[in-house]
């Protein structure tokens, strides 16, 4: 995938599931292997993490041939009580944006 970043130590904003679903969403047909490098993951780390998505109702996937076309329930309200009532949709809005976009806007510091 383009624009992946450079590998990074220490904390970070973001889990790794946010993570997996951000990039399912910017490309619904993403391979794993894809999602693995983008994320800076193993593929059985994807996996597991696509699993837990799956078991809990925030993704579902149809298989096509040999490739999974993924679908975010973009009603599902996020887990954590500190985000009570925030669907995924509002997540993803911040975490994925067109490349286009990506370009033309400056970085925000305020």
């Amino acid at each position: 995938m383009p624009g992946v970043p450079e590998a990074h130590a220490g904390w970070t904003f973001l889990t790794n599931h946010a993570r997996v679903l951000a990039t399912i969403a910017d490309d619904s047909s993403v391979r794993i292997r894809d999602i693995a490098a983008h994320c800076r993951l193993t593929e059985r780390a994807v996996q597991r993490i696509i699993s837990d998505l799956e078991r809990d109702g925030y993704l579902s996937h149809t298989r096509e041939g040999r490739a999974n076309t993924y679908r975010i329930e973009p009603d599902k309200v996020l887990r954590h009580p500190a985000e009570a009532g925030l669907p995924v949709a509002s997540l993803l809005s911040l975490l994925v944006q067109d490349e286009t976009d990506r370009a033309r806007e400056p970085l925000r510091t305020q």
